[in-house]
């Protein structure tokens, strides 16, 4: 089927071919020709990334009446980032059409530009609920002539709590309205919005309901909790060309794994609640452009993330909803291609996986963490596959031929090959010889329970000593480091203009170790205590000891513990 077959104008049609579009995707064949008719209202249950947009974009933008400049349809999303996506497809779509315009209205940016943009007059709001209530109270939006509700991801807004938000926005639309509701799942909220703001809803399901992507196959890693992000790094390093999403559970955690990861070298960058709006938009435009390669965030922080060609969705801890696990690995597997949904799990966390199997009728394969040798083999071909494809350029090449020539040619062919290929891979060999397997059996259930008593012990001496915090006095602060390290004192702390992540990048810098010999780092705002393995105490103290941080010689020492 084409495009054309679905009924859409010319227009429309010069639009979709500029784009490139061809054939349209299950959810469009069956959603754009019902809604063009304008007359009913729609329940589509479709997985993010199945093309949705232009399956209510299309025939709205259709059926929109040009140069009538008065809001006729709203698009209600949960993201800002979603939101903007969204009214960007539209221009895209009606750039043949003349006498549209579009205005998106979203919290995090300023309300005043807002206001003006929609004085001056347009056909479609695209808009997140919170901001769309300002600005109805306000009495700037009015929907008094509203022909189309789009509930974009309505499951999603529901889960960030735009309950109360929606059912206002709704009300204060004409009943004569038609309302089209898309959503991943088919949760409570969603079935009850559908039975009050809805009149015998046609009803397109495009898979089964609830059901996850059918292009990606869905893993799990037993570890005990303390290999988690041991087993994070080792599936990190076995996917070279990985281009993907670590969801956390807490802003805490994403920020910690993200600043341990940058420690270690990864290409990495986090999001979550705690950033600002600007800092939001900085780290996802880095992700669109691949100038990052993995992006850790939290559930709430990346909804409406839209970005093509992810490969990778790991769940460093699964979700406490587990039905936000659907929406966790609908991230990736868009558009046809396939993806991997990976979730790291503890003996614990078995029941989830039963749970979700079930929710999204897909079966969990268990993979096993992979050793030392199959991620280094993998690195070492990525390697190889690399130096094959490098492009010469002969012309600049030249002048350095002969030079270069004499240089290397103590070396034989094999000698030669060996050194170029050990010049980035020997970090590896060094890293992952004598790796253990860290992979986790039933048996292991004593160990983790020890694991997590370590952890809520390590959380309650956090509170303890956190009361402790004020006193620069008290050099140790704590009941000492855990066995194997030491905890030293620096005279820098948060008012240095450094975080968790930008101290251990400063540790790692000036004493020229690796990021894994770091352990816990207690910020305050005047000083911090690092906890370091013992065989690198010495080397990292001396150091630390009169190094320079923006001008300002550092003092360090041995932190005593507390008696």
């Amino acid at each position: 089927m084409t495009f054309s077959e679905l009924g859409l104008n010319e227009e429309l049609l010069m639009g979709l071919e500029a784009l490139g579009f061809e054939t349209p995707t299950p959810i469009q064949q069956e959603a754009i020709p019902v809604l063009l008719e304008g007359e009913r209202d729609l329940v589509a249950l479709a997985q993010t990334g199945t093309g949705k947009t232009a399956g209510f974009g299309l025939p709205m933008l259709q059926n929109t009446e040009p140069g009538y400049m008065k809001p006729q349809s709203i698009v209600l999303s949960p993201t800002r980032e979603l939101g903007n996506q969204i009214a960007d497809d539209l221009r895209n779509f009606s750039k043949s059409m003349k006498g549209i315009k579009i205005v998106s209205v979203y919290g995090g940016a300023n309300i005043s530009t807002q206001i003006k943009e929609l004085k001056k007059g347009c056909n479609i709001i695209v808009a997140t609920p919170g901001r769309l209530v300002d600005l109805i109270k306000r009495g700037v939006a009015k929907l008094e002539e509203i022909d189309r509700v789009v509930l974009d991801e309505a499951d999603e807004m529901l889960n960030m709590g735009f309950k109360d938000d929606l059912d206002f926005i709704l009300d204060q639309t004409p009943p004569t309205k038609t309302t089209w509701l898309f959503s991943a799942t088919m949760a409570k909220e969603v079935e009850r919005i559908a039975r009050n703001y809805m009149a015998d809803p046609f009803k397109i399901t495009v898979g089964r309901q609830n059901e996850g992507g059918k292009n990606i196959d869905h893993k799990f890693y037993l570890v005990q909790n303390r290999h988690r992000f041991a087993a994070l790094k080792r599936i990190v390093d076995v996917n070279p060309d990985i281009f993907g999403l670590i969801f956390c559970r807490t802003k805490r955690d994403t920020q910690e794994i993200s600043d341990r990861l940058i420690a270690e070298g990864y290409n990495v960058d986090a999001l979550h609640g705690d950033l600002s709006q600007h800092q939001r938009d900085r780290v996802m435009d880095k992700f669109r452009e691949r100038k990052i390669q993995l992006l850790c965030a939290t559930d709430v922080a990346a909804r409406g993330i839209d970005v093509n060609d992810i490969t990778h969705v790991i769940n460093y801890e699964l979700p406490e909803d587990i039905e936000s696990y659907t929406h966790r690995s609908g991230r990736t597997a868009r558009a046809g291609k396939k993806g991997e949904s990976l979730a790291i799990i503890t003996d614990r966390d078995k029941y989830k996986i039963k749970r979700i199997e079930k929710i999204i009728q897909k079966k969990f394969t268990q993979a096993k963490v992979p050793s030392g040798d199959v991620v280094c083999e993998s690195q070492l071909f990525k390697l190889i596959a690399e130096v094959k494809s490098a492009q010469i350029i002969e012309q600049e090449f030249e002048k350095y031929r002969e030079r270069v020539f004499d240089e290397l040619q103590e070396f034989s062919r094999e000698e030669l090959i060996e050194h170029f290929i050990s010049k980035d891979f020997n970090r590896f060999i060094e890293y992952y010889k004598d790796s253990d397997d860290i992979n986790a059996s039933g048996r292991d259930r004593g160990n983790d329970r020890r694991d997590r008593g370590r952890d809520r012990d390590r959380r309650r001496g956090d509170r303890d000593r956190g009361r402790d915090r004020s006193s620069s006095r008290d050099r140790g602060g704590r009941r000492g480091a855990e066995a194997g390290f030491k905890t030293i004192f620096v005279n820098v702390g948060s008012s240095d203009g450094l975080n968790k992540g930008g101290l251990i990048d400063f540790v790692c810098t000036n004493s020229d170790v690796k990021g894994r010999v770091i352990g816990q780092i207690r910020m305050n705002e005047k000083f911090s205590f690092i906890e370091v393995e013992e065989r690198s105490s010495d080397k990292i103290l001396k150091a630390l000891q009169g190094s320079n941080h923006d001008g300002r010689s550092l003092r360090a020492e041995f932190a005593k513990p507390r008696k």
